[in-house]
C-alpha cells in the first residue's frame, strides 16, 4: 500500500505559501549512490532511505568504468513498464539495465553496442522491451532469455519515441520525416505516414484508453485519426492571436481529456480534446524561457483526470504543478545537478530522471510530496482589475504561483471582490472542523459511512489515514526502529507462536517501538493481542501500522492504564453503568452468575474485538469507531452485550459466559452498530462516556507525544525490578560461566596426566609384543621354508600332467572343428536347393497374377473406351442444345431491340412534333408582328395625306389591338398550359425510358457475355464465327449504325447443312446490331456519370486536408 498519494501530496502543496521551490537544496541525509561497475546484477542500493532522504532522491545510480583510462558512461533513456515497479534504463554504449524497485536488484539484460534513442517497456508480453538504436532500427529484446525477438527497420533517422497502444498489440514509432505503425504480434508494419518535406513531424502517439491516434506536426498542426480505419476525425483549431507558440512537446492525462503542448516560451497551452478547444494557458515563472519534457503525475484516487503535472524546463530543472489551482507544488534537479529527460511510474511512486552528468537519480514521491505538505505562513494577495486584460488570450492566461492562483474571472469592482473574499473565510470557518488531511471531508465520510455501513475496500485504508490525521513522522519512527528488539519481545515467538515469520517480525518491531516510545507497553501483557489486527492489515507498511496503533491507543484506550497492572476499573464501570440503564435485567443475570465486567466487556475491550468478530465485520466496526467521537467504541462494547441477551440469558455457568466473549458468535454486526448509535443518543449525559472522555487527538507532527498516563511508580518499580533481575541473572550466568570454565580446566589437566600415563604404558606393553613377534615371525619363516619346498615338488608334477591333458584337449578340439566344418556344407547344400525351389514357385506364381493382371486392364480398357464413346455422344448432344439455345437467345434479343427501337422513335416523333407546334405558333406570332409594322409603316407614309383621319384610325386601330391582344393572352395561356402538360408526361416518359435503358444495358451487357463466350466455343469447335474476334477488339469503337433485322433470322443448329451461309450472315448482322447498341449505351452512361460528378462537385466541395496520408 502507498504511503501517500499524489493527491494527498497536491492538496497539501496548494497550502504552502513561501518560496518558489518546494524541495529546496537544505541539508538532508546523504543519499544512497550505487554504482555498476563491470557487474551485470546485483543490488540497487544496500539500505533503502527512508522519505526523509535529500531531496527525494532515493539512490543515483552511475555506471563507471575502472582502468587506466576511468571514465563514466552516461545514461540516455528510461522507461518504466505497466506496474511502475521495473525500470528500464539505456547508456550510450548500448548496455540495457533493468531495475527492480521492489526486489532491490539490477540485471544486464542486453548489449547492443550502439545508444538507444527512445525505449517502451509496456508491451503485452511483461518480458520483452522495444529499443530504438542509432541506426534507425527498431528490436525487440526478451529480458529472462536476453534474446533478440524481432528486427523492425523503415526509418530513415533518429527515433524520437516509441508509443505502444494501450493493449500493448500495436507500437508507433516516430522520427522527423515519418511515423509507422506496426503489429507487435507480428512486427509488421501496417502503415507510415507520408508528410511533405517541408511539414516536419514532432510526436504521433496512442492517446490513453481510446483508439485515436494524435499526430503533432512542426507547423502547429494537431490531428486526431482513428486507429482501426485511419480516417482523420478532427483537428485542433488555430489558438487565438497573441497567444501562438511553436509546439515541441506534449502531454495527455490518462483519462485522454486533456491535452498540454509547450514550446520555446514560458506558456503551456491546454487544450480540452472533448470540446476541441483551448481551455487554458499556463504562464510559468520567468525563469522559464522554454519547456523541454511534459508529463503528467499519476494519481489512483482521480479516475484518470490527472492535476499535476511535470515541466521540465531549459535550466534543467523539473516542476511540478497543478494545472488547476496553477501552484507550485514541488520541483527536482538544480542547476548544478541538472535533468536531462525523466519519467514517472504509471503507479505514481517514483521518478527516473536522467542528469545532465549522465548517472540516474530515482526519486520518492511520497518523500517531495511530504516537503510540500508544510503549512505556509498567512498571505493576502490584492485581486487585480481584469479590466486591464483585454484580449482573449489574456483572459485565458494564468500565472503559476506559489500562494493563491489567478483565475479567469472580471471583477466588476471592489465591493464584489471584498464580498467573495469575506464569503471564502467564512466558508473556511465553517468548514475547518469537518476538513481532513487528503482533501476529504467527515462530514461527507459519515453520510456515506451512513448511507452504505462501510468504507469501499479499495479506498478504506486512505480513509482511516485521513480520519486519524496521521502524521507519517519517518525520522522519529526510525529512531524508534533504530533501537532494536525490545528486551520485552525478544521470545515472542515463544508466547505468539506465528506461521509467517514475516508477521512475525513485523508484530515484533512494532511491539518494540511502541516499547520504547513509552515502557507501559513493555509491562502491558495485553498490547500483543491489541496490536496484532492493524499488523496483519498494515504489515507492508509499518510506519503506518505504528501510528494507527498509537493514535488507538492514545484516543481509544484513554484511562485504560491508570489502575496498571489491572484491568482498567474505571472504564469498565462506565461500561456498567451503560449497561444498568439500557437493560438492567440483563446486568442482573450476570451479576447473579458472579459475571462481572472483566468477563464480558474487558475481553472485548484488550483484543478490540478480533477474537469474535470476521475479517469483514471487524473492519466495518472499526469503520465507524473511526468516524465517530472516542466513546463510540466503549458504547459498541454494550451494544454487542445487549444484542447477545438472548444467548447469555440462556447461561448459567461461568465457563460458558468465558468461552462466549472469547469465540466468534452468530450475531448480525450490522444491528449492533444500530445499536451503538442508538446507545449514543439515548444514554443520559451524566453517565455518557462521551463526557468522560476527550475528544479525538491526532499524532503531533514531526515527534510523538509522551504518553505517561499510567502509574508511573508501579511501571517504574516493576521496570526496576525486571532490571534488577535481568542483572542477577546476568550475574549469576556470569558467575556459572566461571564455574564452569575452572571446572573445565582442572578435568582437562587431569585427563592429560591420565593419558600420559596411559601412553607410558602402552609404549613399554608396545615393546613387549614387538620382542614376541620377532620370535613368533622367525618360527614361522623356518615352517614356510619348508612348505615351500613340498609345494615347488607338487607343482612340478601337475605341471607335467597339464601339459598332456592340453595335448588330448586339442587333438579332440580339431576333430570337432572338422565335423562342424562338414555338417556346415552339408547344410548350405540344402539351403541353396530349397532356395531354387522356392524361387521357381515364386516365378511361377508371378506370371499367373501378370496374366490376371492383363486380362484385368483389357477389362478396364474396354470399360473406359465405352465410357469414353457415352460422353463424345452426350458432348455431341449438349453441344446441339447450345446452338439451339443459342439461336432462340439471339433472336429474343433481336426482337427486344426492334421494340425498344419503335419507342425510340415514337418518343422521337412525339418530340418532333411539340416542337414544330412550337415552332408553328412562334411563326403565327411573327408573322402577325409583320404585318402590323408594315400597316403602321404604310400609315405612317399616307399621315400627310390622311392627317385629318388619323385620329380615327388610331382609335380604330387602338380597340382592334386591345381585342386582339386579348385573344393572343388567352391563345398564349392555353398553349401554356398544354406546354406545362406535356412537359410533366415528357418527364414520367423518360423516367420510364430511363429505367428501361438500366435494366436493357445490364440484359445487353449479360446476354453479350454470354454469347460472346458461346460464340467463342463455337468459333474454336468448326470456325463459324471468324468474325466475331473483329467485333469483340472494335467493341469500344463508334460509327456503326444500326441496321435492321429480319424476324425471320431463326436458324436451326440441328440442319447444319442446309442453312449454312444464310445462318453466318445474319449471326455476323445481329451480333454488328447488338454491338453497337452496347456501344452507344456505354457512351450514354459515360456521359450521365459526368454530369452527375459535376453537379455533385458544385454542391458539396471537398474538405481540404494538409498533404498527410496513411499508406500501408
Amino acid at each position: 500500500m502507498r504511503a501517500a498519494s499524489p493527491a494527498a501530496a497536491a492538496v497539501g502543496g496548494a497550502l504552502r505559501g513561501g518560496g518558489e521551490r518546494g524541495s529546496g537544496g537544505g541539508g538532508g541525509p546523504r543519499m544512497e549512490s550505487s554504482d555498476l561497475g563491470g557487474r551485470q546484477q546485483g543490488p540497487i542500493w544496500h539500505r533503502k532511505p527512508g522519505p526523509a532522504a535529500r531531496r527525494g532522491v532515493i539512490v543515483n545510480i552511475i555506471h563507471s568504468v575502472k582502468g587506466y583510462h576511468s571514465k563514466t558512461i552516461r545514461f540516455l533513456n528510461v522507461a518504466f513498464d505497466s506496474s511502475g515497479d521495473s525500470l528500464l534504463a539505456g547508456d550510450h554504449q548500448g548496455n540495457i539495465y533493468v531495475f527492480d524497485l521492489n526486489g532491490n536488484r539490477f540485471n544486464l539484460v542486453q548489449r547492443t553496442m550502439q545508444a538507444c534513442t527512445a525505449l517502451a517497456f509496456n508491451l503485452r508480453r511483461k518480458t520483452e522491451f522495444l529499443v530504438a538504436l542509432a541506426d534507425y532500427s527498431i528490436k525487440c529484446f526478451d529480458i529472462e532469455t536476453k534474446e533478440l525477438v524481432s528486427w523492425m527497420r523503415g526509418h530513415d533517422s533518429s527515433v524520437s519515441s516509441i508509443s505502444v497502444h494501450g493493449s500493448g498489440r500495436y507500437a508507433i514509432t516516430t522520427s522527423t520525416d515519418t511515423a509507422q505503425l506496426w503489429d507487435l504480434d507480428t512486427f509488421q508494419r501496417k502503415r507510415k505516414l507520408n508528410v511533405r518535406q517541408s511539414v516536419g513531424i514532432q510526436k504521433v502517439f496512442f492517446l490513453p484508453l481510446s483508439n485515436t491516434i494524435l499526430s503533432c506536426f512542426k507547423d502547429n498542426s494537431v490531428f486526431a485519426w482513428e486507429f482501426d480505419t485511419l480516417r482523420c476525425k478532427y483537428q485542433l483549431p488555430t489558438p487565438v492571436e497573441g497567444s501562438v507558440l511553436l509546439y515541441k512537446v506534449f502531454a495527455v492525462t490518462r483519462d485522454g481529456r486533456i491535452f498540454v503542448a509547450g514550446g520555446k516560451s514560458n506558456h503551456l497551452h491546454l487544450w480540452c480534446l472533448e470540446s476541441k478547444q483551448l481551455i487554458r494557458i499556463i504562464q510559468m515563472p520567468a525563469k522559464v524561457r522554454a519547456v523541454r519534457h511534459l508529463e503528467f503525475l499519476p494519481d489512483s484516487f482521480d479516475g484518470g483526470s490527472n492535476q499535476v503535472l511535470g515541466v521540465l524546463s531549459q535550466d534543467n530543472i523539473m516542476r511540478f504543478i497543478n494545472i488547476e489551482t496553477c501552484k507550485l507544488l514541488f520541483d527536482i534537479g538544480s542547476h548544478e545537478e541538472g535533468i536531462s529527460t525523466a519519467a514517472i511510474s504509471p503507479n505514481g511512486r517514483y521518478i527516473a530522471s536522467v542528469m545532465e552528468n549522465g548517472s540516474l537519480n530515482l526519486y520518492s514521491v511520497q518523500a517531495l510530496t511530504q516537503e510540500g505538505n508544510k503549512p505556509p505562513p498567512p498571505m493576502f494577495k490584492a485581486v487585480e482589475d481584469s479590466s486591464k486584460c483585454t484580449s482573449e488570450a489574456n483572459k485565458l492566461t494564468m500565472r503559476v504561483t506559489s500562494g493563491r492562483s489567478e483565475w479567469p474571472w472580471k471583477s466588476k469592482g471592489s465591493k464584489i471582490q471584498t464580498r467573495l473574499l469575506k464569503l471564502q473565510v467564512n466558508t473556511s470557518l465553517e468548514n475547518k472542523e469537518n476538513k481532513l488531511p487528503g482533501g476529504l471531508n467527515k462530514k461527507r465520510l459519515r453520510a456515506l459511512l451512513k448511507g452504505f455501513g462501510e468504507y469501499p475496500a479499495k479506498y478504506r485504508m486512505f480513509v482511516w489515514r485521513s480520519l486519524l490525521q496521521l502524521p507519517e513522522n519517518h525520522l522519529a519512527f526510525s529512531s524508534l526502529i533504530d533501537k532494536g528488539t525490545h528486551s520485552a519481545f525478544v521470545n515472542i515467538q515463544n508466547e505468539y507462536p506465528i506461521k509467517s515469520m514475516k508477521l512475525l517480525r513485523v508484530l515484533q518491531r512494532t511491539l518494540s517501538a511502541l516499547a520504547h516510545w513509552s515502557a507501559i507497553f513493555a509491562e502491558t501483557p495485553y498490547i500483543p493481542l491489541l496490536a496484532f489486527p492493524f499488523v496483519k492489515l498494515f504489515q507492508n507498511n509499518q510506519l503506518i501500522c505504528f501510528e494507527v496503533v498509537a493514535t488507538v491507543v492514545v484516543n481509544f484506550c484513554q484511562h485504560w492504564f491508570e489502575y496498571f497492572p489491572n484491568p482498567p476499573v474505571n472504564v469498565l464501570s462506565m461500561l456498567e453503568n451503560v449497561l444498568a440503564h439500557h437493560d438492567k435485567e440483563l446486568l442482573q443475570h450476570l451479576i447473579t452468575y458472579s459475571v462481572t465486567s472483566q468477563v464480558y466487556a474487558w475481553p472485548l475491550l484488550e483484543t478490540l474485538f478480533s477474537e469474535v468478530l470476521t475479517r469483514e465485520e471487524w473492519l466495518k466496526v472499526f469503520d465507524n469507531i473511526f468516524s465517530n467521537h472516542p466513546s463510540y467504541f466503549l458504547m459498541i462494547v454494550v451494544a454487542y452485550i445487549i444484542c447477545s441477551r438472548a444467548p447469555l440469558l440462556h447461561c448459567n455457568q461461568t465457563a460458558d459466559f468465558e468461552y462466549f466473549f472469547h469465540h466468534r458468535n452468530n450475531l448480525d454486526i450490522n444491528v449492533v452498530i444500530k445499536e451503538a448509535y442508538h446507545l449514543m443518543e439515548a444514554t443520559p449525559p451524566d453517565i455518557h462516556p462521551q463526557h468522560m472522555l476527550d475528544d479525538f487527538i491526532p499524532l503531533t507532527k514531526g515527534q510523538y507525544p509522551v504518553f505517561n498516563k499510567y502509574p508511573k511508580f508501579i511501571v517504574d518499580y516493576q521496570t526496576q525490578e525486571w532490571e534488577r533481575i535481568r542483572q542477577d541473572e546476568i550475574e549469576y550466568l556470569r558467575e556459572r560461566q566461571l564455574a564452569h570454565e575452572l571446572e573445565a580446566k582442572a578435568q582437562e589437566r587431569k585427563a592429560e596426566d591420565e593419558a600420559w600415563y596411559r601412553k607410558q604404558e602402552l609404549l613399554r606393553e608396545a615393546e613387549e609384543q614387538k620382542r614376541k613377534m620377532l620370535l613368533e615371525e622367525e618360527e614361522k619363516l623356518v615352517e614356510q621354508r619348508q612348505r615351500l619346498a613340498a609345494v615347488k615338488r607338487e607343482m612340478k608334477v601337475k605341471e607335467l600332467q597339464f601339459l598332456d591333458a592340453s595335448r588330448r584337449r586339442f587333438l579332440k578340439y580339431q576333430q570337432d572343428q572338422h565335423q562342424m566344418e562338414l555338417k556346415r556344407l552339408d547344410d548350405e547344400i540344402a539351403r541353396k536347393v530349397s532356395m531354387r525351389e522356392q524361387e521357381t514357385a515364386a516365378t511361377v506364381q508371378d506370371v499367373e497374377v501378370r496374366r490376371m493382371e492383363l486380362e484385368s486392364q483389357r477389362q478396364l480398357f474396354e470399360q473406359h473406351l465405352i465410357k469414353d464413346q457415352e460422353a463424345v455422344t452426350q458432348e455431341m448432344k449438349e453441344e446441339v442444345d447450345a446452338r439451339r439455345r443459342k439461336v432462340d437467345l439471339e433472336d429474343h434479343l433481336v426482337q427486344r431491340l426492334m421494340e425498344i427501337d419503335r419507342e425510340e422513335k415514337q418518343k422521337a416523333q412525339i418530340v418532333a412534333e411539340e416542337n414544330l407546334a412550337k415552332a408553328e405558333q412562334k411563326c403565327i406570332d411573327t408573322d402577325w408582328r409583320l404585318q402590323v409594322l408594315h400597316k403602321l409603316r404604310r400609315d405612317d407614309q399616307d399621315r400627310e395625306k390622311r392627317y385629318e383621319e388619323i385620329a380615327k384610325l388610331l382609335h380604330d386601330n387602338r380597340v382592334k389591338e386591345a381585342e386582339l391582344l386579348k385573344a393572343m393572352r388567352e391563345a398564349e395561356e392555353k398553349k401554356w398550359e398544354e406546354v406545362t402538360q406535356k412537359k410533366a408526361q415528357l418527364e414520367e416518359e423518360q423516367k420510364a425510358a430511363a429505367a428501361a435503358d438500366e435494366y436493357r444495358k445490364w440484359f445487353l451487357e449479360d446476354k453479350m457475355n454470354d454469347a460472346l463466350e458461346m460464340a467463342e466455343k463455337l468459333q474454336s469447335e468448326d470456325g463459324y464465327f471468324e468474325r466475331l474476334r473483329d467485333l469483340k477488339a472494335r467493341r469500344t469503337e463508334r460509327g456503326i449504325e444500326l441496321q435492321q433485322v429480319p424476324r425471320s433470322g431463326n436458324v436451326c443448329l440441328n440442319d447444319l447443312s442446309a442453312s449454312e451461309s444464310s445462318s453466318h450472315m445474319s449471326l455476323g448482322r445481329r451480333r454488328e446490331e447488338l454491338a453497337c447498341q452496347e456501344r452507344e449505351l456505354m457512351a450514354e452512361v459515360r456521359r450521365l456519370r459526368q454530369k452527375l460528378t459535376s453537379r455533385a462537385r458544385t454542391r458539396h466541395p471537398p474538405t481540404r486536408f494538409p498533404a498527410t496520408k496513411w499508406t500501408p
